[in-house]
């Protein structure tokens, strides 16, 4: 599992629920750490962007009703659209993810040829789903309980819970994310308890490649 090309960059892949706090955890790791993290939705952003991969094939699927008066897609009016709509979901998909991970790959390529980072990190929702088991060397799960959950996002994103029930409803369960993942961060407590679990896992292998 992983990909090897004589540079020791160990590969990683957050996954978790929804208000799991995966953004905390990567935030940590940015700010300790000597490495890169690659965020699957910013890249998608990326890739919406006027001349990138996936803007042409999007204005294809959508019409030009969806540019901007600038050429860049308005991805609100898009949302709209997609909304209830799971074959056009499922059609936006079928771009965005595989442009995605074609980006990532070239990033790990990158990064291992410019050899200054000991850590790549991929955050995405989907990992599991989407196979990033074929890249990373190891996937870990970020555990928060159900209840923490949706107290979180009602706090930071004003979601009501009928709104974050039905976002769990279409993710993984736990057993799955379990099963899965090497690693399990528990992030239920105190964020000082959840970086000392970072810490533990890094460990001594982290020491040349932990910021003073």
């Amino acid at each position: 599992m992983g990909i090897n090309m004589g540079i020791n960059m160990k590969i990683i892949g957050i996954t978790g629920g929804v208000g799991a706090g995966k953004t905390q955890v990567l935030s940590y790791i940015e700010e300790h750490y000597i490495c890169r993290v690659v965020r699957a939705d910013e890249a998608a952003h990326l890739l919406y962007e006027k001349g990138q991969a996936c803007h042409t094939e999007l204005v294809k699927l959508f019409g030009e009703q969806v540019l901007r008066a600038d050429g860049e897609l308005d991805r609100r009016k898009m949302a709209e659209m997609i909304f209830g709509d799971k074959l056009l979901l499922a059609r936006v998909n079928a771009i965005i993810h595989p442009a995605v991970k074609s980006y990532i790959l070239e990033q790990i390529a990158y990064e291992r040829e410019r050899g200054s980072v000991g850590y790549f990190f991929i955050e995405a929702a989907l990992l599991i789903e989407e196979h990033y088991d074929q890249i990373v060397d190891e996937l870990w799960y970020i555990h928060s309980d159900e209840s923490v959950r949706k107290k979180r996002l009602a706090k930071s994103r004003q979601y009501s819970v009928q709104k974050t029930s039905d976002i769990m409803k279409g993710q993984l369960r736990e057993d799955e994310y379990r099963s899965k993942c090497q690693r399990v961060i528990l992030n239920n407590g105190s964020l000082e308890d959840t970086y000392k679990q970072i810490d533990s896992i890094l460990g001594a292998n982290a020491s040349e490649w932990r910021k003073e």
